[in-house]
């Protein structure tokens, strides 16, 4: 879960927002794979190889995905509900 203590984001929040920052400026269609390459490395680099390990850093990524889609892909899908009508 994301919700680390404030002062642990802060040790981090500055390099994320340089890296944010020179990722924006990457067209549309080269950002999944500049993103994808971020997320390895960062895998690879703090994961040393094991089952136990790996599968760590799968349940990190299926972690992100779900508290992405949580916070912030339901409620838009939510609004556009609202706004255009449900499918049933």
């Amino acid at each position: 879960m994301p919700y680390i203590p404030q002062k642990e984001r802060a040790e981090l929040d500055d390099e994320i927002d340089m890296l944010v920052q020179k990722l924006s400026k990457t067209p549309a269609e080269k950002m999944d794979g500049k993103l994808n390459y971020v997320i390895t490395r960062l895998l690879v680099k703090l994961y040393p190889p094991s089952y136990f390990n790996y599968n760590r850093a799968l349940g990190v990524l299926s972690a992100v995905a779900h508290e992405f889609y949580r916070r912030r892909v339901a409620p838009y899908e939510d609004v556009k509900i609202r706004e255009n009508g449900d499918v049933y």
